[in-house]
């Protein structure tokens, strides 16, 4: 049996913590393990890949809208096949390289291998036995795939299959209504595929505010068409060799047909635990299959931490990487820091973008009640910026404690939502969490960040808010 100082599960943000441990003790000896390639699944088919497709696509939409402003302007061609093979060349280049890296550290043997429990603080991995007292999951997810009759058999991509795809498909069906569904519908939709959404809940992006998802929604059906409330029911093959769905609307229970060359199902991310067999670990899992952490990132087993996609609490890398910093504060230099998600920012690329951090109003209401409640707004193109961009109808909603201006959350969505974010976040990350800088500081004029500012120069109790937002501005309508 192989004895380590650390067995790291997954190649992903826990690789930070073995780095920092490697040049602290040069002498420490770690396994670490990866079926699949390295890097972790922001690097091979999450964020990474995903972005890089989704540039191309941002540049036909800014390409078609130059239109706008007097510039005649089109595309005439879309080259698919390289659009997908420059984002294989460049996520392989660092797959490539972080897999040279595991094989030739002196302190590291790398498994590319299943790993699966056997007993606590022990591992099979292929055809060795290894152990240690330390032990880091990282082991990510996957997608998850609903019980719709037929589709095995049918067979259909999901966001982990489509990047090895070298030829669009003339028509898309995608099944789901979340970032994932809204960020592959304009993708595909921006490289000429005719696409059509089928999502299960009433709200297309459910997590986001319902003024945001009806603007995201109303924007993207310019491209694509969308159905919410339907639930894909059974799938089959015409006899023209087309990809068939059946759906259901859940309030009136009318059935749904869309024919398509293919099917995306982008129904969410599920656990891997159920290869690695975390029961024989002492490890205890949720009854969806996550490994239960405590406040520390401790699982059940004593020394054995679980970080990034393993715990289910947030499936953003960047979440992960925080996790990691946390993990190294309490299992290597033994601090027992509490991990904390009360300001967790996100961003949908879509067109426009979508970014949020901290609280919904729904979700500050039911913590704080109305009465404790500002809710700022401001529109994109009532700046003198948005105006010039010709930015209609996009806004940044802020939310803060009436008596202290405490930050409690911020939604924006129009160019550059995931970048604006950005002078809010810091703040949230501050002793008092207050608006108070943004408030006292200089913003350039006419820069958009000044659509942020007004929005807190803007603040009105929530049955302000939804007044002006659904008569003046009818955006719930």
């Amino acid at each position: 049996m192989q004895q380590y100082d650390l067995i790291s599960i997954g190649t992903g943000s826990a690789m930070s913590v073995v780095e920092t441990m490697i040049h602290g003790n040069p002498k420490i000896r770690v396994a670490v393990i990866d079926k699949d390639e390295p890097g972790g699944i922001c690097l091979t088919r999450g964020c990474i890949p995903s972005k890089l497709l989704l540039y191309p696509a941002e540049l036909v939409r800014t390409v078609e809208k130059a239109r706008t402003f007097g510039i005649d302007s089109e595309v005439k061609k879309i080259d698919f096949k390289k659009v997908m093979d420059r984002m294989r060349n460049i996520i392989y280049a660092d797959i490539n390289r972080i897999r040279q890296g595991l094989s030739q550290s002196k302190n590291v043997d790398y498994y590319p291998e299943v790993a699966e429990f056997v007993s606590p603080y022990t591992l099979k991995v292929g055809d060795e036995t290894i152990t240690a007292k330390m032990i880091f999951l990282c082991t990510g997810s996957k997608p998850t795939i609903p019980p719709i009759k037929g589709l095995e058999k049918m067979g259909y991509l999901t966001s982990d299959t489509i990047l090895k795809i070298s030829e669009l498909p003339e028509s898309v069906m995608i099944v789901g209504g979340g970032y994932i569904a809204a960020e592959y519908s304009h993708f595909l939709s921006s490289m000429g595929a005719q696409v059509t959404v089928i999502g299960r809940n009433p709200q297309f992006i459910p997590s986001e505010e319902p003024e945001v998802s009806a603007l995201a929604q109303r924007e993207l059906e310019k491209h694509v068409k969308i159905y919410t409330n339907h639930e894909a029911r059974e799938a089959k093959v015409t006899s023209e060799g087309k990809k068939r769905l059946v759906a259901v609307n859940r309030e009136t229970g009318e059935k749904l047909e869309v024919t398509a060359d293919e099917i995306l199902i982008a129904t969410g991310r599920g656990p891997l635990t159920d290869v690695l067999n975390p029961k024989k670990g002492g490890i205890k899992t949720d009854q969806k299959g996550w490994i239960i952490v405590n406040d520390y990132l401790e699982t059940s087993q004593p020394n054995v931490w679980a970080l990034g996609d393993a715990n289910g609490k947030y499936l953003f890398k960047h979440v992960a990487n925080y996790e990691a910093a946390i993990v190294y504060y309490n299992a290597v230099l033994k601090r027992n820091v509490k991990a904390g998600y009360h300001a967790v920012p996100h961003a949908v690329f879509t067109y426009p973008e979508i970014a949020a951090v901290g609280l919904g109003e729904k979700e500050a209401i039911e913590k704080y009640g109305a009465d404790k409640l500002m809710i700022g707004f401001h529109r994109y193109e009532d700046t003198a910026k948005g105006e010039a961009m010709d930015a209609k109808d996009y806004f940044v909603k802020v939310i803060v404690e009436r008596d202290t201006m405490k930050i409690l959350g911020a939604h924006i969505i129009g160019p550059y939502a995931s970048i604006l974010i950005h002078e809010i976040i810091p703040l949230m990350y501050t002793l008092e969490q207050n608006a108070k800088p943004i408030l006292d500081g200089m913003h350039i004029h006419p820069a958009l960040s000044e659509v942020v500012d007004r929005a807190f120069r803007s603040l009105m109790p929530p049955e302000h808010y939804h007044h002006l937002i659904e008569h003046q501005y009818k955006l719930l309508t």
